[in-house]
Parts: structure tokens; sequence; C-alpha cells
């Protein structure tokens, strides 16, 4: 007993070594790509700023109260961006509309990667008449602009946060069913596997334990490139009016509210669109440094 736990010990310390081993494998290799470092740094910065947007600007206080004698002021020390059209700073508001579109973003991802991510297990694995069905449905899905879809939901909903994470989540479900689909299909037929069945493991186990592991690489990439593009779509459908309503600040909004004072207070667009801008262009070029560190083929 003492020997077979012994071993068990010695097969989990080995596992843990592998894991780390391969961690710093893929920072070593992210380290030589300069643009995913740059990417990464951005979104570092990002995050901490959306973490700490209280500390830096109260919400009630600065960034939905309106101060209408301070309407319309260009960019200054007291205000390094400006105020909008009520007199609230801008600087404020996109920090804290960071934190608005960020955080749609990521719950809308981590919703569609836990429900198409196990559609995509679950045909990967199986195959068959469940793999037929699910995917003809997922067909369907995806015939449709996944943008369209979103203002479908919506529209049909009504105009809210939460609707919003709603249709955000529903259609980017078919793209991670399929992406997890293919992975598991090139790693559900390889020797540890087979191993795995050999020793009576259920397909619970082989699936959460052995395959999924194996395949988080292009998923972890995908998901990478999905914030970006959830940002994108946040912003489209809250310029539109579809998404996050008011006085709750939100990139998308705010290009929407300044388009009209662009003639003579073009800040009002530049900022928000800048924010938009460097945000999706520092996800896509660490989902891009992702992409490469991951691929073995790529050493």
């Amino acid at each position: 007993m003492e020997i077979s736990q012994s071993k068990q010990d010695v097969i989990q310390k080995t596992k843990q070594y592998k894991k780390r081993s391969q961690i710093l494998e893929v920072w070593r290799r992210l380290k030589r790509n300069k643009a995913a470092l740059i990417g990464l740094a951005i979104v570092i910065l990002l995050f901490l700023m959306v973490i700490f947007a209280d500390v830096l600007y109260d919400y009630k206080g600065v960034v939905i109260k309106q101060n209408i004698p301070n309407r319309l002021q260009h960019p200054s020390l007291a205000h390094p961006f400006g105020t909008d059209e009520l007199g609230r700073d801008m600087l404020a508001r996109i920090i804290h509309g960071g934190r608005m579109s960020l955080s749609i973003s990521l719950v809308s991802v981590a919703f569609s990667l836990l429900i198409g991510g196990s559609l995509g297990a679950i045909t990967g694995y199986f195959g068959g008449r469940i793999d037929m069905v699910i995917m003809r449905i997922m067909d369907i899905f995806l015939a449709i602009p996944p943008t369209l879809l979103a203002i479908t939901i919506v529209a049909a909903l009504g105009p809210s946060t939460i609707n919003l994470v709603i249709a955000l989540a529903v259609s980017s479900v078919p793209t991670f069913s399929r992406i997890v689909r293919g992975s598991v299909l090139m790693v559900r037929d390889v020797e540890f596997i087979e191993a795995a069945k050999a020793i009576g493991a259920t397909n619970r186990t082989i699936i959460i334990e052995h395959i999924l592991p194996n395949s988080f690489a292009p998923v972890l990439v995908q998901t990478t490139l999905s914030v970006a593009v959830m940002i994108l779509t946040t912003a489209g459908l809250s310029f539109l009016g579809l998404g996050v309503q008011v006085p709750t600040p939100e990139w998308g909004f705010m290009l929407s509210s300044g388009r009209t004072y662009i003639r003579d207070h073009s800040y009002l667009t530049l900022f928000p669109g800048l924010a938009i801008m460097a945000t999706i262009l520092s996800l896509n070029l660490l989902g891009d440094g992702l992409r490469d560190a991951l691929d073995p083929r790529l050493k």
C-alpha cells in the first residue's frame, strides 16, 4: 500500500513538473515575439485601470454626475480628455466604460466557451448521430452573421446589459463548438486515450482529464481573439442603442453620443475610438503571439 501511494505521489509530481515546464516553454517562445509582448503590456495596463477604476475616479461623483457649467471643455490639465456635453470627465468615463466593455465581453466569452466547448467535446468524442444533429444545428447558426444574430436577439428581448450578454454568448457558441470539436477529433484516438479506456476510465473522466487539457491551445487563442470581437460587437450594438443604456458609460455609446458634436469637439469620438482600437489591437497581437507560442512546430 505504501509503495502504491509512493508511486502515485511520484506520478503526480511528474505531471506538475511537466506542466510547469510547458508553461515556461510557452513563455520563452512568447518573449521572442515583441508585438505580442506589447499587446500583453497594453492588456495588463487596461485590466489594471478597469480594476482600480473606482480608486481613480468616483463613479457617482465624477463619471455619471452632470456638471453643466463644465460642458464641452477641450482637453486640458484639469480634464486630459476634455468633458462631454453634460460636463462629465471623458477620461473617467473611458476608464469606467472599459470596465463595462471588458466585463460584458469576458462574461459573454465565458458562457459561449462553456456551452460551445461542452457541445464540441461531446460531438467530437462520441461522433455518430449526436455529432450530426448538433453540428447541423450549429451550421444553421453559422449561416447567420454573428452581429446580425446578436442584433436580432437584443431587439427581440429588449435593450439591456443582460440581454446583450445573452446575445453575444449565443452568437459565439457555434464558433467555439467547431473549434473544440476539431481539437477533440485530433486527440481522441491517440495512444493515451486508448490506454485510459483500457484501464476502465469513464467517458466523463477521459473528456475532462485527458482530452480537453490536450485541446487547450487552440481554444485559448480563440478565446483571446473572441474577447476582441466581443468588445467591437458590444460597441457596435451600444452605438445603435441596443446595448448598454444611459447613464452607464460604454465606449460604443460614447461614440454615438459624441457624433453630434464631432465637427467642433472631435475629441468626444476620438478618445473612445482610440480606446476601442488599442484594446482590440492589443488582444489580436497577444492572440497571434499565443498561437505561435503554443504551436510545437514553431519551436
